[in-house]
């Protein structure tokens, strides 16, 4: 077998989505370190949780310990890291989280990965660390770092480290930057997730402010080409954005969903704004285009109606990751506001 690779936070929506592409695509051993918050599930990864390359370990990225004992025990030799807390919501309401697993949960696999002389290792970042845009542009990969909630504060402050890593000791490290993912998998606190269940059971769709935030849509298969392809041809030190090129609105999103289902608008409810919310991001792919040979293959409406489709047919695990605490999260955060 070509490769042993550990990928952090891998029971998750785009890591788990990750697994499965390499397991299915690639002859490389994948070793899971994933602490099953409430958004890495399991279930995610039923298919092929008996396949000999791939191997499940439950524990922290906040645990260097066990960080570094799974390395020496699979001769790890690359690390992928897409483990952190990610909800936008979730920080402005509790930020302590994403500072550990973020921040102190990435310096741990740093300085694990240096001490272990890891052969390359991969920061799977976020278009929010560069805060908001205008009516025009998009970001590149010189835009300066200006993150406006504690979430990309958190990425921003891994991202530096990962860089600091770079230049200081040499890690032979890169970081991807990837805007709005959309798919299977996505636990439903996420927009298109939350909206096409609410829609299925005709219940209220909320949308914050007046819905015009806009965001730049990927599928989540597209990414994790993306993913491969620095991972495998990236050059050292360097960052690479990855976009779906299809700037969306919130609104333009739910009216599509709702359409799809053939269901009416008026289920959509208005709610108040949530701090500190970026009115427009926009990601410029030209670099990992160019160098790399990348582009995204999957059109938006299509890959829309796949995934509407995907959650009416999977109602057991749509079910089963909504229950208990999620339940009380989205009661606090919309039914109370």
């Amino acid at each position: 077998m070509s490769e042993t690779i550990m990928v952090t936070g891998g029971s998750g929506f785009i890591g788990s989505n990750f697994i499965r592409y390499l397991i299915n695509n690639f002859d490389v051993r994948v070793i899971n370190l994933d602490a099953l918050t409430y958004a890495g599930n399991p279930e995610n990864l039923h298919d092929i949780e008996t396949n000999s390359k791939y191997k499940f370990v439950h524990g922290e990225i906040q645990n260097k310990k066990l960080v570094l004992e799974i390395i020496e025990k699979y001769n790890i030799e690359g690390i992928i890291n897409f483990a952190a807390e990610s909800h936008v919501d979730r920080s402005i309401m509790d930020s302590r989280p994403f500072i550990e697993t973020n921040i102190t949960g990435t310096l741990n696999l740093l300085e694990a990965a240096r001490e272990l002389k890891i052969k390359k290792y991969l920061q799977i970042s976020t278009d929010e660390v560069y805060g908001s845009l205008g009516q025009t542009g998009k970001f590149t990969e010189q835009t300066p770092i200006s993150p406006n909630s504690p979430y990309s504060a958190s990425k921003a402050s891994a991202d530096h480290l990962v860089m600091a890593f770079v230049n200081t000791y040499n890690l032979p490290a890169m970081i991807t930057r990837c805007s709005n993912n959309y798919g299977q998998y996505q636990f439903p606190e996420k927009l298109i997730p939350l909206m096409i269940l609410n829609a299925i059971e005709n219940k209220k769709l909320p949308v914050y402010g007046d819905g015009l935030n806009v965001r730049d849509w990927i599928h989540v298969s597209d990414h994790c080409s993306a993913i491969w392809a620095v991972y495998n041809k990236g050059k050292i030190g360097e960052v690479y954005n990855v976009g779906g090129n299809c700037e969306k609105s919130n609104i333009e999103i739910v009216k599509s969903i709702l359409s799809i289902l053939g269901k009416s608008e008026s289920l959509i409810q208005y709610v108040k704004d949530r701090p500190g919310h970026d009115r427009r991001y926009a990601i410029d792919s030209t670099k990992i285009e160019t160098q790399l040979g990348w582009s995204h293959e999957i059109n938006f409406e299509k890959g829309l109606e796949n995934t509407v489709k995907w959650y009416i047919e999977n109602p057991q695990w749509c079910g089963n990751v909504r229950s208990g605490k999620y339940l009380d999260y989205y009661k606090k955060q919309y039914e109370e506001s």
